[in-house]
């Protein structure tokens, strides 16, 4: 089936670009609240689920047993701008598994912001693998292997122990089976299964609830999630919609962006957990579309609806400085979900 318009782009009076996409929610009881397009298709979530990949780091003991404070943890669930906070703090997970940075397998990354590009220019550095948005991930498995005894050499590869222990913990929490079939390498390079947007919305929907989880896991899920909600700096960085989104809904949602157009987030307080994509793998439609579900679903203050206002529909400008257009929601997209919301309510 063919995705529908979620997201459109104006320039002036006219639609100059449009965004198809699909978009699963579901509640703790495991129900759909709303599907979307083609929710049952398999997509690759990238780093959207990097919180479901951080609970066996909790699950395990091993964040204990390394010290690993909240801090370190949400960044463990990051996608982070390579800021020097993010740095820092991937470099100390390290430390406290007895570990440095020639350890990671993530690869090398320019920072995201030019502002930190230019700082390790001007001090005549370059970049190195913990400046990777992915590198609080990999200080986790790393942590995770030397707490269970393991080789920390391959810990990306899918035969690694670490991977396979990932592997379990993600087909428990989205009922799926993940197949070398539906397996490819993320940008990071290790395994990313695809799998379809309501097994990851009901994952959220556990993630943020505890519903249907056992006890330790769901102690570990609520552990993670407070983390970040506490700590969204080191989620994303300066400028970034989900640390933007979760400091300025004070906590009441956890959201977590990933390449390739993908969002996955949890709204504690409703039970709900989501799961979108954007066909065309834009961020500036995932995002919108993220901003315009927690627009419909949450009851907002007016802070919070500036913010989300602002988040749903950006605007574009000219090089100077005019506005010259929007991104914003399609009108079918938005009624689908006010009614949705109405009957959740």
């Amino acid at each position: 089936m063919s995705n529908p318009v979620l997201v459109e782009v104006t320039r002036g009076q006219m639609t100059e670009s449009r965004h198809r996409g699909a978009i699963a929610i579901f509640d703790a009881n495991g129900d759909p609240v709303l599907r979307i397009g083609d929710t049952g298709a398999r997509v690759f979530p990238r780093s959207a689920i990097k919180a479901l990949q951080a609970l066996p780091l909790i699950e395990s003991g091993a964040a204990d047993a390394l010290g690993y404070e909240a801090p370190e943890l949400a960044l463990a669930c990051s996608s982070h701008n390579g800021e020097e906070r993010h740095v820092n703090a991937a470099r100390v997970m390290l430390i406290k598994a007895g570990l440095d940075e020639d350890a990671l397998e993530c690869g090398v990354q320019w920072p995201s912001r030019l502002e930190d590009v230019a700082s390790l220019v001007r001090a005549d550095e370059t970049p190195c693998a913990l400046h990777n948005n992915c590198s609080g991930k990999h200080a986790g498995f790393l942590g995770l292997a030397k707490a269970m005894g393991l080789k920390t050499k391959g810990y990306v590869e899918a035969d690694h122990p670490v991977q396979q222990e990932i592997r379990l913990v993600l087909e428990s929490m989205t009922g799926d089976s993940l197949t070398a079939d539906v397996c490819g390498t993320d940008g990071c390079s290790i395994p990313t299964y695809a799998s379809p947007l309501d097994g990851f919305a009901r994952a959220f929907a556990a993630f943020g609830t505890g519903e249907g989880l056992e006890p330790k896991r769901a102690e570990a899920a609520q552990r993670l999630l407070k983390a970040c909600v506490e700590n969204p700096f080191m989620v994303a960085g300066t400028g970034r919609f989900c640390t933007r989104a979760m400091e300025g809904l004070r906590q009441r949602v956890f959201v977590k962006t990933g390449a390739e157009g993908v969002f996955c987030a949890a709204i504690p307080e409703l039970g709900l957990g989501i799961a979108l994509k954007c066909d065309d793998g834009a961020s500036r439609a995932s995002e919108v579309m993220m901003a315009a579900v927690l627009e419909a679903f949450l009851d907002l203050n007016d802070d919070e609806a500036r913010l989300l206002a602002d988040l749903r529909q950006p605007v574009l400008k000219s090089r100077n400085n005019a506005e010259v257009g929007l991104i914003r929601p399609a009108q079918d997209f938005l009624t689908d979900l006010r009614r949705a919301a109405s009957v959740s309510a």
